[in-house]
């Protein structure tokens, strides 16, 4: 079937309508949403639509991974990181050199026996874009599953996927460019400063733009509180665009970007958050739909490309892995054996790998369409294995803790029966009295907060008020509150 002006709004609504669905059902059998949605995408894509599109899949991709990245930084606290930065870094670097390289190679020293034929190039190339974990499957699997870990090992990994996501992809463009036919690879040596400047520039861009973000936001005094989070998406991509311009990472900027922006004071920050927690959402729903399209079923179930899929997943989970976080977290004595263990098993792949198996079918590598279903298959194999025991692993290995939940996070909007107003001092409020306990107020009803010239303070009893402050009250008796605005002539009264 060929999508249309007509017939794409309903397709997409479609498909939008049973990932959302097929998400609520992975929530139940504690299977990673994430997989499902992939599963939606092939589903439509056998027979039933007609895509065919790397080159829209990649943009789609890029806009994603920005979006997911920054999203994942803003989210993440640097109290919480600054133990872990070092070897968060050196996983996000070394780590993923060193998977890439043995993985590689363990490619190419099977693929004969396995009935294809792969150059190490090739090799290096389909490990490569495997080589990183994926951050947009580590952060809504931890925190979906709302999983508390033992030794900080939630930040670290978090960290290690939100930033190592620029060296495969570095890895990944150079191997392309040595590949595809008509280019000029680069050398060695070129490829190492074009890494060390990819990395530079991005981390200075992310932090330039996370400041400038902070600062415009804070400044700016928009009336419509909806445009903020507008504004700070346009930042998002100013900032992935403008770095991919002056050759830095825009990937590693937006995820800086983030977390500058995300610990920083910032006016509706929690409209922000909200409003990126749900675009981030609908992202990945489209980008793992699009991927799961964009398979070709058939040379995917092909006997050699699953054997390689599945030799691929078996080894770089149980060997590669490992093999790759222990190395690199050699310099590191802090870190339990157990923990060290954990790490390697939490090294989920998803979306962010298929993506970079788009370059080489884009600019028309050999053996292209067997590196894509390779991944697609390590992909699959990762998210059902190690998605799906996330929490298990956690409490086999004893790092698991029970993450602290709030009773009050979802109770303002949901099940408390209080009510917010916000009120303006009157004279006919401090008729009796111009302290806060000589107001007279309905039972179970709190002053909470003072506003007085733009200052917000926790008033007390023995508080004096004056005319023209805004009172922010809590009360349980909202319609008797009411009452009482109106015998005090209140009538411009602010509902929350």
């Amino acid at each position: 079937m060929e999508i249309t002006t007509e017939n794409f709004l309903l397709i997409g609504a479609i498909l939008l309508f049973v990932a959302v669905l097929a998400g609520k059902v992975a929530y139940r059998l504690g299977t990673p949403a994430l997989l499902l949605f992939l599963g939606v995408g092939i589903f439509f894509g056998y027979d039933i639509l007609s895509f065919n599109s790397p080159e829209l899949t990649q943009f789609m991709g890029m806009i994603a991974l920005s979006i997911i990245l920054f999203s994942g930084g803003m989210d993440t606290k640097l109290s919480e990181i600054r133990s872990v930065m070092f070897p968060g870094v050196v996983l996000a670097t070394v780590g993923v050199l060193l998977t890439a390289f043995i993985l590689g190679g363990f490619i190419y020293a099977v693929s004969p026996w396995l009935g294809v034929e792969l150059s190490f190039p090739l090799a290096l190339l389909l490990a490569s874009t495997m080589s990183s974990t994926d951050s947009a499957s580590v952060f809504s699997i931890l925190r979906t599953k709302k999983q508390g870990l033992k030794e900080n090992l939630r930040p670290l990994l978090e960290l290690e996927s939100g930033s190592n996501d620029p060296v495969a992809y570095i890895l990944v463009v150079l191997l392309v460019d040595m590949l595809s036919p008509g280019k000029e690879a680069a050398g060695v040596g070129t490829s190492i400063i074009m890494f060390i400047i990819q990395m530079g520039v991005g981390a200075l861009a992310g932090y330039g733009f996370g400041r400038a973000a902070v600062w415009t936001i804070n400044k700016i005094n928009i009336t419509n509180a909806s445009l903020y989070s507008i504004l700070l998406l346009a930042f998002v991509f100013l900032t992935f665009s403008f770095t991919t311009l002056i050759y830095g990472n825009g990937y590693l900027a937006v995820y800086i970007a983030g977390l500058v922006v995300g610990n920083h004071k910032l006016v509706h920050k929690r409209t922000m958050v909200t409003f990126f927690d749900g675009v981030t959402w609908l992202v990945q729903i489209i980008m793992f739909i699009m991927l799961g399209l964009l398979v070709n079923t058939r040379s995917l179930l092909d006997p050699k490309t699953l054997l390689l899929g599945a030799v691929t997943a078996i080894f770089m989970t149980f060997i590669a892995r490992p093999i790759a976080v222990n190395l690199s977290l050699l310099p590191f004595r802090n870190f339990t054996k157990k923990a060290r263990l954990y790490v390697s098993w939490v090294g989920l792949r998803g979306a962010v790998p298929i993506i970079f198996a788009t370059y080489p079918l884009v600019d028309r590598v050999p053996h292209a369409e067997l590196i894509f279903n390779v991944v697609f298959i390590v992909t699959i194999v990762s998210l059902l294995l190690q998605g799906t025991t996330v929490s298990g692993m956690a409490n086999t290995l004893g790092v698991a803790k029970k993450e602290r939940e709030s009773s009050f996070g979802d109770a303002f909007q949901d099940r408390m029966k209080s009510a917010f107003t916000e009120v303006d001092v009157n004279n006919q409020m401090l008729a009796s009295g111009n302290t806060l306990s000589q107001i007279n107020l309905p039972q179970h009803t709190l002053v909470i907060m003072v506003c007085r010239d733009g200052d917000y303070f926790v008033p007390q009893g023995s508080t004096e008020l004056t005319l023209g402050d805004k009172l922010l009250i809590l009360s349980d008796r909202n319609e008797e509150l009411q009452v009482h605005y109106k015998e005090l002539g209140l009538d411009d009264v602010i509902k929350f």
